[in-house]
């Protein structure tokens, strides 16, 4: 019984494994992938990932049950709680640009373990987001027939109760995924192409639907006649908030694509600033023009725009919108099979993955094996399974993706910084002449001056992840702790202050019936815990010019 219980040394470097970080190559921009895409690419991308059948269906659903008109207020807080989130992972997609967005930012910064968990969350997220939109897509498509595809195949093939299980299987989801993965494994240059023509579509259906839905509009439809602009008040514009965050998920696929970027340092965060952007903007100006064109109580949650135009006597309209969502909801699914092999290539590589799934193909460049596979897995998923469920907790793993992102941003930018492609220590270093420029004697007494204010202001500079000079004689005490371990330290402690801090002020007085004291008590100890953590993090220093985008 005594042997299987390990000993100290061999849990310690258990441990050690568990908590070790990625270094990064010497030649980050070394790829066995093809750098083919452009700023314009990638942004195509990133906005083929976000406006999706959000647009389309989730602009009704907030206005008439949660928002009312303000959802125009609720798509700009969310467009710029994403946009946090986006700059976090502009920034390591330029620092790192290697495939594996949120795993690869977390393996390099925090550890082995949290990147494991990542990975997978990110994973899943992906399969499931994509079959669920394959699903919606099939639902959409059959809605224009009058759901004659549905009522074909349970006359012929039958329909079942069985829990998480649909009521018939989906072929048509099935077959759309199949076919977008056998698009996505002839090279990322096709995907491109595939996605330039679905957004092209799509942006050319928005466009018409905003000069369409100016002329419709209606002011009134937003006066107190119709309940007003906010009529569920501020409660109801960050409940809004809340669901329309969801609609800006997918600008992570441009940092999945960062390793086949031509000059990702550059082209990453411009794409994810410009796809955001444009996002945000199409979200709110569809917000104002739906609203404007019927009042808000009279929408139809399933298919908002389509029956705004059919009630304003433009019954043909809703064919172009038909068309438009489709072609958007096509772009998601792309840019869902683009990036989930790319993670998976990324784990096989690191060994968290079988290695089967790190073969790149030699001709089109592109991980076939995970392609074929998670395309296969994620078809059947769209066949038989009712999603519905699923979904729903999706919103937890976006959030942990993004809060491991921004907390490796500051993780990383306190660790003291590893010299890429410099000297090695036993290379010998070229020497310069007096000829070069500069002074071989410093003969006079100014020359002497300035050497010493050189001298002087390199002992004075410190390095990333030690405490500020002005904090020193205040916290000595840290200066006992590596360089960055207590800014580790403090952002765990500030999500966990924030988390506990948000569960009191959420749930202290419904569903925990804490008595006035404690929940006054626990607001006070977690806002310290908070407020300590990002003073600890304020008094070190950070990494100082940056070579690529940083986030401000």
């Amino acid at each position: 019984m005594w042997r299987c219980v390990p000993r100290p040394a061999e849990l310690s470097r258990f441990l050690q494994k568990l908590n070790r970080v990625k270094p990064l190559e010497e030649d980050v921009l070394e790829t066995s992938f093809n750098r083919c895409l452009s700023t314009v690419d990638l942004t195509l991308l990133g906005i083929g990932g976000m406006v999706g059948s959000g647009l389309y269906v989730l602009t009704g659903t907030v206005a008439k049950e949660l928002a009312g008109p303000a959802v125009v207020l609720s798509f700009a807080l969310a467009g710029f709680a994403s946009l946090l989130a986006a700059l976090c992972y502009a920034e390591f997609g330029a620092r790192v640009p290697r495939t594996g967005s949120a795993y690869m930012f977390t393996y390099v910064s925090v550890g082995e373990l949290w990147a494991f968990l990542i990975g997978w969350n990110v994973l899943l997220e992906y399969m499931i987001g994509g079959a669920a939109v394959a699903r919606a897509w099939s639902g959409y498509l059959d809605s224009i027939f009058d759901h004659g595809i549905k009522n074909f195949t349970e006359r012929r093939v039958g329909s079942w109760q069985v829990p998480f299980l649909a009521r018939s299987p989906d072929f048509l989801a099935a077959a759309v995924l199949l076919l977008a993965t056998a698009l996505i494994s002839c090279g990322a240059r096709v995907s491109s192409w595939l996605n330039h023509l679905f957004s092209a579509v799509s942006m050319g259906v928005i466009l018409f639907i905003l000069v369409m839905g100016f002329v419709l509009a209606r002011p009134q439809n937003w006066g107190a006649q119709e309940g007003g602009f906010a009529p569920y008040g501020l409660s109801g514009v960050m409940a809004g908030t809340a669901t329309c965050f969801y609609a800006f998920v997918g600008f992570d696929v441009i940092a999945a694509s960062s390793e086949e970027a031509r000059n990702p340092q550059t082209a990453v965060p411009r794409a994810i600033a410009f796809a955001l952007g444009l996002a945000t903007g199409a979200y709110i100006l569809v917000s104002v023009v739906l609203t404007l064109m019927v009042p808000w109580h009279t929408l139809d949650p399933d298919s908002a725009l389509a029956d705004a135009f059919y009630r304003r006597g433009y019954a043909w309209a809703g064919f172009l919108v038909a068309a438009g969502s489709i072609c958007a909801m096509n772009t998601v699914l792309l840019s869902n099979l683009f990036s989930l092999p790319r993670i998976v290539y990324a784990m096989a590589e690191d060994g968290l993955f079988f290695q089967v799934f790190s073969r790149v193909h030699p001709r089109t460049q592109v991980p076939m094996v995970g392609i074929v596979v998670f395309g296969l897995l994620m078809a059947l998923l769209a066949l038989v399974f009712d999603l519905e469920a699923l979904v729903q907790f999706l919103s937890i793993g976006t959030l942990l993706a993004y809060t491991f992102v921004a907390a490796s941003i500051i993780v990383l930018r306190f660790q003291q910084r590893k010299e890429v492609g410099g000297a090695q220590p036993g290379a010998a270093q070229p020497h310069q002449s007096p000829s070069a420029g500069e002074l071989k004697e410093y003969e006079s007494f100014s020359d002497k001056l300035q050497l010493v204010d050189r001298e002087k202001s390199k002992e004075q500079q410190r390095e990333p992840g030690q405490l500020k000079a002005a904090f020193e004689p205040y916290l000595e005490f840290l200066g006992d702790f590596s360089p960055g371990e207590v800014v580790t330290v403090a952002v765990v402690t500030l999500m966990v202050s924030a988390l506990c801090l948000c569960s009191v002020l959420v749930f202290g007085n419904t569903h925990l019936h804490l008595p006035t004291w404690s929940y006054c008590l626990l607001l006070v100890l977690f806002s310290l815990g908070f407020f300590l953590s990002l003073l600890l993090i304020w008094a070190h220093e950070q990494q100082r010019s940056p070579q690529t985008f940083q986030v401000p």
